[in-house]
C-alpha cells in the first residue's frame, strides 16, 4: 500500500525554510485526523516540502471542483486523488474521457522527472498499481457495458440528450406518466419509440385527450428526435440488464477502494449524452443510499469530467435537479467533484456546494479570459497571493488550493506543487483492458445484453391481433361487460392489456416512483 496515503503529515516547517508569510498557511492544513496528501506549499516560487497541503479524508464527500487550462495538469489530479482514496478504502468512479486514466492499473514508470518532482515536494514515491474495474458506455470500447432503461433514466435526463425544450420536456414527462400507468414497460429506444408512434397514429391519438396537454405536434417532434437519436447510434446505450450502481461501492480483496474507470473515448463525439448518463449514475445512487451523516470516509468519491457538457443548454428544471442532488447526497457519503476548465462552467448554485477547490492554472489570452480569470479569482477566500498573477504563472502540475478544515471551515489558499501520481501516467494498451474485462466478476452479470418483452412487443402484439368484435360481434355484444372499458382496452382490445389495466392501482401496479430527475426508483 502506497506510504504517502498512510503518513501522517509533518509536525510542521522547520524554523529556517519557510518565511513568515506562509506560516498561517502552512498552520492551515496540518490537521490531525486522517487526510490525503496533494503536494507542498510553494511560496515566492520556491517549494517547501515541509508544508504539505493537504485534505482531510471525511471532508471528500462535501464536494469539490477541479478546473484549470488544457494541459495544466487536472487529469492527473484526478490520477492522484484517486489513488490515495482507494489505498484508504475509498471507492472511486472516474470518467476517463481522453483514454489516459487506465494506467492507474498499473505500477507507474520512474524517471528523472519524477525523481525531481518527488524531491521537490518530499513525496516518498513507489511504483504501485491499484485495484480498477473498467466500464463502457453500452459496451462500445473496452469495459464491462454500462447500460440504463429507458424507464430508470427518466423523462427529464432524456429531454436534455434529445435538446428537447421545456414544453417538449413536460410532454415526455407525459408520455412516461402513461407508459408507466398502462403497463407499457420502457427497457430501450424501441419501446419509448413505440409508445409514442401509438399516440400519434389514428388509433392512439384519442389517448392524447386522457394525459392532458399533450399535443400531435409535441408528439410528433418527439418521434422525430428519438429517431435521429438513434440513428446516431445511441441504441446500445439503452436496455437490460441495466447496471447497478451499487458495483461502484466495492472493495478489492485487500481492503483497498475499487476504482471504476469509465472509458469514454469510444463515443467522445456524444458528449451530451456521456454528460447525461454520469448524471444518471449519480441520481440512481441518490435514490438508492441510506443517509449516512458524517462519516470517518465517504462511501464513493465521483469525478464528474468534462462538467460543463452537463450544464450546457440545460433547462431550469434540470439544473435545479442537478443542485438538489449535489446538496443532498453528501449525507449519503458520497462525494462528487466536477472537473472543468473553469469554475464559470458550474452554475453559482451548485458551485457554491463545492467546499474543496484545486484550481490549476488559467489562460488569459482573450478579453474572455480575462474576464473568466477576474471571476475565478473572486471565488476564492482572501488571500496574501496576488491570484491573477499567481493563475495565470502556474507551472503543468501546480495549483492553487483550499479546502475544507476538519471542522469544516476553508483552508488558507495555498499554491502547490502536486505530488506525482504512483500509477502509470498514460493509457494501458486495449488488449490488457480486454484482459481485465474478461476477468472482471461483473462481466457474466453484465456482458451479454438481454431483450425482454416490454413495451414494443407488447404494442406490435396488440395491434396485430384483430379486435375481438371482427372475429364474432354478436358474441362480443352479449359479452361486453357493463362497465366503461379502459382506454387500453378500447384501443387495441387484447386480453393482456386487459389484464395489465386491472393490475394499476394495485401494491405491485403499473405507477412508478419518480425522483427529481424523474429518473425511477428500482428495488435492490
Amino acid at each position: 500500500m502506497s506510504d504517502r496515503a498512510t503518513t501522517p503529515a509533518p509536525d510542521g516547517p522547520g524554523p529556517s525554510q519557510l518565511p513568515d508569510a506562509a506560516r498561517p498557511i502552512a498552520s492551515g492544513y496540518a490537521f490531525t485526523g486522517p487526510a490525503l496528501d496533494l503536494g507542498a506549499l510553494l511560496w515566492d516560487g520556491v517549494c517547501h516540502p515541509d508544508a504539505r497541503v493537504r485534505v482531510p479524508l471525511p471532508m471528500l464527500n462535501r464536494h469539490g471542483l477541479v478546473a484549470g487550462a488544457t494541459g495544466t495538469g487536472k487529469t492527473k489530479t484526478l490520477q492522484l486523488v484517486a489513488e490515495q482514496l482507494s489505498a484508504q478504502g475509498v471507492p472511486v468512479f472516474l470518467a476517463d474521457v481522453k483514454g489516459d486514466l487506465s494506467g492507474i492499473a498499473r505500477p507507474g514508470q520512474g524517471g528523472d522527472r519524477v525523481s525531481t518532482r518527488a524531491a521537490e515536494t518530499g513525496q516518498s514515491w513507489s511504483a504501485e498499481g491499484f485495484p480498477v474495474e473498467f466500464l463502457a458506455l453500452g459496451g462500445i470500447g473496452h469495459g464491462i457495458p454500462v447500460r440504463a432503461t429507458v424507464t430508470s433514466f427518466g423523462p427529464v435526463l432524456l429531454s436534455k440528450v434529445l435538446g428537447l425544450n421545456r414544453t417538449q420536456e413536460q410532454s415526455l414527462g407525459l408520455i412516461f406518466h402513461y407508459a408507466d400507468t398502462k403497463g407499457l414497460e420502457l427497457i430501450d429506444l424501441k419501446d419509448l419509440r413505440a409508445v409514442v408512434a401509438f399516440l400519434t397514429s389514428d388509433e392512439g391519438r384519442p389517448e392524447l385527450k386522457g394525459i392532458g396537454g399533450l399535443s400531435t405536434a409535441t408528439a410528433g417532434v418527439i418521434l422525430r428526435s428519438l429517431t435521429a437519436f438513434e440513428a446516431q447510434g445511441t441504441a446500445d446505450f439503452f436496455g437490460e440488464p441495466e447496471f447497478d450502481t451499487a458495483d461502484l461501492l466495492r472493495l478489492a480483496p485487500d481492503g483497498r477502494g475499487l476504482v471504476s474507470v469509465l472509458e469514454l473515448p469510444a463515443v467522445q463525439d456524444k458528449p451530451q449524452l456521456f454528460s447525461t448518463f454520469l448524471m444518471w449514475l449519480l441520481a440512481d445512487l441518490f435514490h438508492d443510499l441510506p443517509e449516512v451523516g458524517d462519516a470517518d470516509k465517504p462511501k464513493l468519491v465521483f469525478f464528474f469530467d468534462e462538467a460543463h457538457l452537463l450544464f450546457h443548454d440545460a433547462s431550469a428544471a434540470f439544473l435545479d435537479a442537478i443542485t438538489q442532488t449535489v446538496r443532498l447526497i453528501r449525507s449519503k457519503g458520497v462525494g462528487v467533484f466536477f472537473v472543468t476548465q473553469t469554475p464559470k462552467d458550474v452554475p453559482s448554485e451548485v458551485l457554491g456546494q463545492l467546499g474543496n477547490r484545486v484550481q490549476h492554472a488559467l489562460r488569459a489570452f482573450t478579453p474572455d479570459d480575462q474576464k473568466a480569470l477576474k471571476a475565478t479569482v473572486r471565488t476564492f477566500p482572501d488571500s496574501p497571493y496576488d491570484l491573477e498573477e499567481l493563475l495565470t504563472g502556474l507551472g503543468t502540475g501546480e495549483a492553487v488550493i483550499t479546502v475544507l478544515s476538519e471542522n469544516g471551515a476553508p483552508t488558507p489558499v495555498a499554491a502547490t506543487r502536486l505530488f506525482a501520481p504512483e500509477s502509470l501516467m498514460g493509457p494501458v494498451d486495449a488488449a490488457e483492458l480486454d484482459r481485465a474485462v474478461r476477468r472482471s466478476p461483473l462481466h457474466g452479470r453484465y456482458a451479454q445484453a438481454v431483450d425482454r418483452e416490454s413495451a414494443y412487443e407488447k404494442l406490435t402484439a396488440a395491434q396485430a391481433r384483430p379486435p375481438a368484435s371482427a372475429e364474432a360481434p354478436g358474441a362480443e355484444r352479449e359479452k361486453a361487460p357493463a362497465e366503461e372499458p379502459s382506454l387500453v382496452e378500447q384501443v387495441v382490445g387484447s386480453q393482456m392489456f386487459r389484464s395489465l389495466a386491472r393490475s394499476v392501482g394495485t401494491q405491485l401496479g403499473r405507477e412508478i416512483t419518480r425522483s427529481l430527475f424523474g429518473t425511477a426508483r428500482r428495488g435492490r
